[in-house]
Order: structure tokens, then sequence, then C-alpha cells
């Protein structure tokens, strides 16, 4: 009896406390780690020996309020989070980065296993996929994650798991270091390929636009992107060995070759 009071009184303080956006929020971030682990409603239900139907219940915001905390701790733990974890996970969620400051950006490309570290975690790649994968030591590893945790790129968890740190709209800045470094050594050989392989496809126009047409055609393309994002996070469910690095290279500008321009009249 003392401890299903002690459960009720502790799960009244908590969703006191505790908003509607707040509770979506802390759903949002398990039904994220979900996909991000690869791990259904299905599996859900098994672990916790509920209908896979309940589970569904259960994450709607709707029932979410109504959830005990007790429930709460064992979908947490069954992510291998602890419930302040995920709370915490859930806050950091409204405070997330858009971009990194020329320094900070600096910093990446100045060492090659740092900048490394840092791309595999925004493609949320996990401490073990790295050693796993490359030609780095645990030690090395750590600190380039606990160098990315300072620049609040990421924060690094007990037992050296990854948070990101940034929003879904994170962009390198537009001038920065890091877009120049990809400019100079990235591009040219990406760009080496043949793009006749499967999987593989390049396409150069040129046509003569009105301006219109240009604001529409940029408006397709940053849906294009928004496309390429949303499938990437989808793309999470499934194991590391299945996913393949893929580069997107969209471009477009008012242009001509520079030997037309050296040919056009003086005014």
């Amino acid at each position: 009896m003392r401890k299903v009071l002690f459960y009720a009184t502790i799960h009244t303080l908590f969703w006191i406390t505790t908003t509607m956006t707040e509770i979506r929020q802390i759903l949002n971030s398990i039904k994220f780690q979900l996909k991000q682990q690869g791990k259904t409603y299905r599996d859900v239900a098994l672990a916790l020996d509920l209908s896979e139907a309940s589970i569904k219940r259960l994450l709607s915001v709707e029932n979410g309020a109504s959830m005990s905390v007790e429930r709460l701790a064992q979908l947490c733990h069954f992510l291998g989070f602890s419930l302040m974890e995920i709370t915490q996970e859930a806050n950091a969620s409204n405070a997330r980065i858009h971009t990194l400051s020329v320094a900070q950006e600096k910093e990446l490309v100045s060492d090659s296993k740092l900048l490394l570290v840092a791309v595999c975690a925004i493609n949320h790649w996990q401490f073990e996929d790295i050693l796993r994968v490359y030609q780095i030591t645990e030690t090395e590893c750590l600190s380039k994650l606990l160098r990315l945790d300072k620049l609040q790129l990421i924060s690094v968890l007990p037992g050296n798991r990854i948070r990101l740190n940034i929003a879904r709209d994170f962009d390198w800045l537009v001038h920065g270091p890091i877009r120049d470094y990809f400019r100079e050594s990235g591009m040219p050989d990406f760009l080496k390929a043949a793009f006749h392989q499967e999987n593989e496809s390049m396409y150069f126009l040129h046509g003569m636009l009105t301006e219109p047409a240009m604001q529409k055609f940029h408006a397709e393309l940053r849906q294009l992107k928004q496309s390429f994002a949303e499938l990437h996070t989808e793309s999470l469910a499934s194991p590391l060995k299945k996913r393949r690095g893929t580069g997107l290279l969209m471009a477009m500008r008012e242009w001509e070759p520079a030997s037309f321009t050296a040919l056009r009249k003086k005014h």
C-alpha cells in the first residue's frame, strides 16, 4: 500500500510540474530514440509485456500525461536512458544550435580526426561504430568527443553515448572554414567520379529563366533539401551496415562560361 502511495505521489508531483509542451517533448525524445536505435513499438511491447496498441496509446500526446512515472522509467530504461537523461534530452531540444562560430569551425578543420568524429556524430554514429570502422583508438575517440562536447556540438553521456545538440536545420557557415575545406579538398574528389555506377547520377542543365522561374526553382531545391534530410532521419532506423554515406550537390546561380563572358561587349 505504501509503495502504491509512493508512486502515486511521485506521479502527481512529476506531472504537475510538467506542462503539455514538455510532455510532448519527452514523448518525442522517446520516439526519436526508438527510431534512432531501430526499435519498433512491437519491440517495446514485448519488453514491457504489453500489447502494441497499448504502447501506441501510451506514446500519444493525448494519453502521455496519464502515463505513470514507473512506466515512463521502464521506457527510458529499455532505451538505455535514465528518466533524468531522457528529460534532459527533451529540454535540450529547445536549445539546439543552428550553426557554429568561425573559430569553432576552424578548430574542426585543423584536426582531421576531430572532423572525422564530428561528421560521424552528426550522422548519428555511436562510439562503438567509429571504433569499428576507423583506425582510431578508444582514448583518441573519447578525447575527440570531449572536444566536440566543449564546442557544444554534442554532449557525451554515460557509457560514451553521444547526444547531438544541433537543430534539424543545422548548417555550416556559408563562407566558413568547413565549406572552404570541402570546396577545396572534398569537392574535386567528389566530382572526379564518372557518375555511371548504380545509385550515381549527375545532371548539368543550362537554360534561360525569368526571375519568377528562378525563384520557383529555388523553392523546389529547398524542398529537395528537406526531403533529403527527412530520408536521412528515416534511415536511422536501419543498422549502420545498411546505411551508405551519400553526397548530394545542389547548386544554382546566374552563370555563363568564363570564355563566353570574355567575349561580351564592354558597355
